[in-house]
């Protein structure tokens, strides 16, 4: 199984914890054991000898069991501090090594994903993982070691008796998990979708419920996820039923062994081979035995699960970027200045976009930008205007090497954008979209991201320039307030004040604005577009807006029109051309 081997080779940093949870827990198996074995033959002699009227050492065997009481007690606790230990070290190495590998692919690659989708493979699908270890990889390898030490301790007795429990220990350590593992491929599978499908579709519900409710459509939707949930029921019971059958047989089989020991060792009692104690012992001990297989049925019978989720988690790892990272160090450019010649670009098949904005599915039979030529020298401002789907949110989304453009070239002083690694590039613009994402945490925290490494008095600064200090400073908290999911203790005008000061912490030397005001009343579009001036200030600006007061600041101004440059000049103008007018919703006669 490969995914068992690469799940192994993640694992290396965190083996010296899963070698110690296995010791203890082969420690309390093994001290289990004793202690039934030993207690067999203590009480089985003492009886023999109080009737017999002879003297015994009792102190040996009753110090052994007390020790062997004291170090199961003990071992069990220490190996579910240890085993839970190095399983929750694993979660957390296997979601950071998850993240890492995912970051890259956004989001060209990502966007044929459900964001449902991708939260279960982080979170239910990584946790689903801790079976290998706990279920799996500590109990075969106790089993393995145990099976071995069982069989050598019978055989010093008598050589028919061990192969007789190596023979039973086979079937309920062996034989039943490969049956359990066959049984339970199918539902195991199933599980792992029904659950990923049903998380999908719960958040589809919720997120689009207005939705479900104008068209109609809440009931029948119910219906689906009733559907599902029973299905999930129905597969989860199946799994319970084998599992049951699973311990039955387990059950069945040490009992077995248990009447086959007494059976063949009776007759070894009476021809005086093996003392009665022993006999005793070895019977009780072949019971205790299967301590060590018991759980193996169960364990295989759910290795499917933890197969299914292993194999979702590396579909994703696997994926190539849509635009790969250069090899050699970053190259350094002459200064904050972009060219772009005939840029031309089309979607995928699958017809949607990522990224800043929200471009529209394009039309897949005409490139979502076709040509366009743009020289924007340092310290220039350029506006870009045109309808919806017109391609201005795409231009964003190549200028930050979210996508490859198929021909054309863009350069960032001088040097060709595909020369950048993605982070070096992404430090030298600073974005402000009209979706600002915040995130779960406190203010602070969300301006940290642009300037993990700033101090108070800069993020002071940076708010006080982006004119939201003054808000913060009064909130109860101040700059510890939690802003809620995607910042919904924020009105939209805070939000994006937020991320205006988060861009000047960054304090890159080129800046993009998507529409930073739409959507906004006129107050507050007025405060925040003074602040937007403020971040302006000194840096190579491409501004996309259809605010005349925003426009008539710029240096040029581009009218798209399917993914065309069909006018271009400044805003006086081009309020004679015929379009631009137009699109600013300017009646001119």
């Amino acid at each position: 199984m490969p995914e068992l081997i690469r799940l192994w080779h993640l694992f290396r940093p965190y083996r010296g914890w899963m070698l110690g949870g296995f010791a203890l827990a082969l420690i309390t198996l093994l001290a289990n054991v004793t202690l039934m074995a030993i207690s067999a033959w203590f009480i089985t002699a003492m009886a023999m000898a109080g009737a017999a009227g002879l003297a015994m050492n009792y102190f040996t065997p009753a110090a052994i069991i007390r020790g062997s009481a004291i170090a199961r007690t003990a071992g069990r606790y220490f190996e579910r501090l240890i085993t839970h230990e190095a399983t929750l070290r694993q979660l957390a190495g296997l979601r950071v090594w998850f993240y890492r590998h995912l970051e890259p692919l956004a989001p060209a690659r990502l966007m044929e994903y459900h964001s449902a989708d991708l939260l279960t493979r982080i979170r239910a699908d990584i946790d689903a993982l801790d079976n290998l270890y706990v279920r799996v990889l500590v109990p075969v390898l106790v089993a393995l070691t145990a099976g071995l030490a069982f069989f050598i301790f019978t055989a010093l007795h008598d050589l028919g008796l061990a192969l007789l429990l190596l023979d039973m220990l086979f079937i309920a350590g062996v034989v039943l998990p490969a049956l359990g593992h066959w049984l339970g491929k199918a539902p195991g599978r199933r599980i792992v979708e029904l659950q990923a499908e049903l998380r999908q579709t719960s958040i589809d519900g919720t997120q689009g419920l207005s939705e479900l409710l104008i068209y109609g459509a809440a009931d029948s939707h119910a219906r689906h996820m009733d559907r599902l949930s029973r299905a999930l029921v129905a597969e989860q019971a199946r799994m319970s039923q084998l599992t049951g059958i699973a311990q039955a047989a387990t059950g069945l089989v040490a009992n077995l062994t248990l009447w086959g020991m007494l059976w063949l060792g009776i007759p070894l009692v009476h021809d005086g081979s093996l003392a009665p104690p022993q006999l005793a012992m070895l019977a009780l001990f072949s019971l205790a035995a299967f301590e060590a297989v018991a759980p193996l049925p169960m364990a295989f019978q759910q290795l499917e699960s933890t197969l299914t989720a292993a194999r979702r988690l590396f579909a994703i790892v696997d994926t190539e970027p849509a635009v790969p990272e250069p090899s050699g160090p970053a190259p350094q450019p002459k200064d904050s200045g972009l060219s772009i010649k005939g840029l031309r670009f089309r979607y995928p098949s699958t017809g949607t976009t990522a990224g800043v904005g929200s471009d529209p599915a394009p039309d897949q039979e005409r490139p979502t930008l076709d040509g366009i030529d743009l020289e924007l020298p340092p310290g220039q401002r350029v506006a870009i205007v045109g309808a919806t789907g017109s391609g201005k949110t795409t231009l964003f989304n190549l200028l930050l090497r979210f996508w490859a453009p198929e021909a054309g070239a863009i350069r960032l002083g001088g040097v060709p954008l595909e020369q950048f690694p993605g982070e070096d590039l992404r430090s030298r613009i600073a974005l402000v979209s009209q979706h600002t994402h915040l995130f779960d945490a406190s203010i602070r925290e969300n301006l940290l991201i642009a300037a993990p490494e700033a101090p108070q008095a800069l993020l002071e600064q940076a708010c006080a320039t982006a004119q939201i200090h003054d808000f913060i400073a009064e909130l109860p908290e101040g700059y510890d307030t939690w802003v809620g999911e995607t910042g919904v203790r924020l009105s939209g005008g805070q939000a994006r004040r937020v991320a205006i000061a988060r861009a000047l912490l960054r304090d890159a030397p080129i800046l993009l604005l998507d529409e930073p005001t739409e959507g906004l009343d006129a107050v507050t579009e007025r405060a925040l577009m003074d602040a937007v001036q403020r971040l302006m200030a000194g840096r190579t600006v491409l501004l996309i807006t259809h605010k005349p007061v925003a426009l008539a600041q710029m240096d040029e101004i581009l009218v798209l029109d399917q993914g065309r440059v069909v006018e271009r000049g400044t805003h006086a103008e081009l309020l004679k051309a015929p379009i631009y007018p137009r699109l600013l919703g300017l009646d001119l006669d």
